[in-house]
C-alpha cells in the first residue's frame, strides 16, 4: 500500500511526523506538505504561479511544498504513481462541525477524493502543551487498522479526544452554530490588527463528531463532496422557471 501523508501545520508539526511514524506498519510511506503553517487554508489552489518542492530530512522520504495543502496533495499524487490513500496530520486542533468548511487539514483529504484516491483527515485538540503522540499511538494505530482495512468510505474525517480514548464512534458533522467574532487589536507599532475567533453557542447533539470528543470517543465522520441539499431539491421539484434571459437593451424597442 503506498500512503501520501499530508497536512497543513507545515513539514515540521510533531503531527505529521507521529501519523508518519505509525504509518510505515501499513505500507510505503511519502510525506510532501507545506513548508510552513497554512491552518485554516481550506480548499485553495496555487493558480497564478508555479510551485516548487525541496526534500526534507524525515524519518520518511519527505517533500516541503511552497502552497497549500491542496496543492501538496495534486502534487503528492502526480509524482508517486499508485497512491492509494492519503493521510492528513495529524491536526494540532480538533476539526469539528463548522470547522471542516475552512480546515486545511480535511482539505488535503478532499483533494485526494476529488483525484480519486481516498482521504482520511485526522486531528486532536491543541493546548499549550503539545499532545502526547506516544500516548496515541495505540488509538491512532486502532483507527488506521480499522479504516484501512477497506476501500470505503472514501473520505473520513477523524479526531481523537486526546491521548486517551473510551472507543471509536462513527458520527455525523455538527451543524450547531458557532458564534464568529471579529476581535481588534494592535501591534507593538500601534497598528491595527483584528482576529477572527469561534466558539460554539449551542450544545452537541449525541451522535455527532463535537459530542463524539466531549464525551471521550474517537470521532469518525463519513463524508462526500457533493453539497446538494437533496431535501430542498426536492421540494423545489424539476418544472422549469422562467427567468430572464435578454438585457434591456435587447428588449428595448430601437430609436
Amino acid at each position: 500500500m503506498r500512503i501520501l501523508i499530508a497536512n497543513d501545520d507545515g513539514i515540521y508539526s510533531p503531527g505529521i511526523a507521529a501519523l508518519a511514524d505509525v504509518a510505515l506498519q501499513f505500507g510505503e510511506v511519502r510525506v510532501v506538505a507545506p513548508d510552513v503553517e497554512r491552518s485554516s487554508a481550506g480548499q485553495s489552489i496555487t493558480a497564478n504561479r508555479p510551485l516548487t518542492w525541496k526534500r526534507t530530512p524525515l524519518a520518511v522520504e519527505a517533500w516541503r511544498v511552497d502552497g497549500t495543502p491542496a496543492d501538496c496533495v495534486a502534487l503528492g499524487i502526480s509524482q508517486w504513481s499508485g497512491v492509494d490513500v492519503v493521510l492528513s496530520g495529524i491536526n494540532l486542533g480538533s476539526n469539528l462541525g463548522n470547522a471542516l468548511w475552512h480546515s486545511g487539514t480535511l482539505a488535503a483529504a478532499k483533494q485526494a477524493v476529488l483525484l480519486g484516491v481516498r482521504g482520511i483527515a485526522l486531528s486532536i485538540p491543541a493546548s499549550t502543551d503539545e499532545p502526547d503522540f506516544a500516548a496515541l499511538r495505540p488509538s491512532l494505530r486502532g483507527v488506521l487498522e480499522l479504516l484501512l482495512a477497506s476501500h470505503e468510505p472514501m473520505l473520513v474525517n477523524v479526531n481523537f479526544p486526546g491521548a486517551q480514548a473510551r472507543g471509536a464512534l462513527w458520527t455525523r458533522q455538527s451543524v450547531r452554530f458557532y458564534d464568529g467574532k471579529v476581535v481588534p487589536g494592535t501591534n507593538p507599532m500601534g497598528r491595527p490588527l483584528f482576529w477572527f475567533v469561534t466558539q460554539p453557542i449551542s450544545e452537541a447533539e449525541e451522535g455527532t463528531d463535537r459530542w463524539a470528543v466531549e464525551h471521550g470517543y474517537v470521532s469518525m465522520t463519513p463524508l462526500r463532496l457533493d453539497l446538494t441539499d437533496e431535501r430542498e431539491l426536492a421540494r423545489l421539484g424539476a418544472d422549469v422557471r422562467t427567468i430572464a434571459t435578454q438585457g434591456e437593451s435587447a428588449r428595448s424597442p430601437a430609436r
